[in-house]
């Protein structure tokens, strides 16, 4: 892979450490899937063993996406003020004594309580894994290096509630929350042998370091396009909510099978990524992310005529619907982060803080006592797809930068 660093970055030691760049930055990235999808397999037994109704249980997966886009709105304009490396640390430091803390979690709130520990954590890896890439690589070469990372990311969803399932197969939920623990500590490591990649600190006082916001909200485009690439993802965390419930309870699956399922949804996405990876070269971003939108539409349209009828006749539309994300999320970042000139950190974060915090929303109103979670979900992608295609179509009408 021939990357080019972004002009002007010409830190040796970053050089020096590129090849290992990409899986850092994946690894990174991952944090949030491998926290949510390896615990699912386990939603309801936890249930039944601490006689709570899934809706209180799922708090686990609510209150962590809602913590961790709330404490993304610090780590980017903290990292833009004081370099990457430091909150990097620090996050890591803290995902690895709550994930611990969650392994001897003893009911409930208790485990509630920590996974908002964790996420608390966990929020350092994602926008400043994000700006990291804009440090070091910029324009088509950037949105290569998103679709990398894509590819790589989607195998932590596809394997996570395998291993979570194989874990509970033979030992008990806890020892899922020790090899979180592990994999922080790895995180930990890497971050440490990597160099810092923000060349020049921003001068701003730490007392109006979150002043940043106020010229991200006032830049239009930037917004925009927030809110329709993540109006795009509340399909998708609908269906990580519910999927246990539909497949345990709905289907009659072993928590070993459900996670098979889990994983050839997860694969649309990896499959989805690495298609964007190798139709980039030839074929424009924006008809990648039209293809990808109308493919949530489809998706949600084929739900709610077939996805009742058994098992496959849920999981292939969910994976048009998660295959169609793939393909168009490495763009459609890129895009928005085309849209800002400065603030990187600050202008990562509040696009991951929409896409989790409006992730979450889909969580809770998927966790809600449907009678049938399919129909709903269904009509969710349905609404979402419309949604977004005839926004996107408005954008580009109207021309948006870096949409070529």
């Amino acid at each position: 892979m021939g990357f080019q660093l972004k002009t002007g970055n010409s830190n040796e030691n970053l050089k020096r450490n590129l090849k290992g760049t990409v899986p850092l930055l994946a690894l990174l990235t991952a944090f949030p899937p491998l926290s949510t999808d390896m615990i699912l397999p386990a939603i309801p037994s936890l249930a039944k063993t601490w006689n709570v109704s899934l809706s209180v249980i799922n708090l686990i997966l609510v209150c962590f996406f809602v913590t961790y886009g709330f404490f993304l709105l610090f780590y980017g304009p903290i990292s833009d003020r004081f370099g990457r490396r430091r909150p990097l640390l620090f996050g890591l430091a803290v995902y690895i004594v709550a994930s611990l803390l969650c392994a001897f979690a003893s009911s409930a709130p208790m485990l509630i309580g920590f996974r908002i520990l964790q996420a608390a954590g966990a929020a350092a890896s994602s926008s400043i894994s994000m700006a990291m890439t804009k440090d070091i690589f910029s324009g088509p070469e950037r949105e290569r290096i998103l679709a990398y990372i894509a590819v790589i990311m989607a195998l932590a969803p596809m394997l996570a509630p395998v291993l979570g399932g194989w874990v509970l197969a033979d030992f008990s939920w806890p020892w899922i929350f020790f090899i979180q623990a592990v994999m922080g500590l790895i995180g930990l490591i890497g971050v440490l042998r990597f160099p810092e990649t923000l060349q020049k600190v921003s001068d701003t006082p730490l007392s109006r370091v979150m002043h940043t916001y106020g010229r991200l909200l006032l830049n239009p485009s930037y917004i925009v396009m927030v809110l329709v690439m993540s109006a795009s993802l509340f399909p998708l965390y609908s269906f990580i909510a519910g999927s246990s419930d539909i497949y345990v309870n709905g289907f009659g699956m072993t928590e070993q099978k459900y996670s098979y399922f889990f994983a050839f949804n997860a694969m649309a996405l990896m499959i989805g990524s690495f298609s964007c990876l190798r139709l980039i070269k030839s074929i424009s971003s924006k008809y990648l992310i039209t293809v990808g939108f109308a493919g949530i539409f489809l998706g949600g349209g084929f739900l709610l005529l077939i996805g009742q009828h058994g098992p496959w006749s849920f999981a292939l539309p969910m994976f048009l619907i998660t295959f169609s994300l793939g393909l168009s999320r490495p763009p459609s970042n890129n895009l928005v982060l085309e849209q800002v000139d400065r603030d990187a950190g600050s202008a990562s974060s509040l696009l991951i803080f929409s896409y989790f915090t409006l992730g979450a929303v889909g969580m809770w109103f998927i966790s809600l006592e449907w009678a049938d979670k399919i129909p709903v979900l269904g009509a969710i992608a349905l609404g979402c797809g419309a949604l977004v295609l005839g926004a996107w179509a408005v954008l580009q009408r109207r021309g948006i930068r870096g949409a070529a």
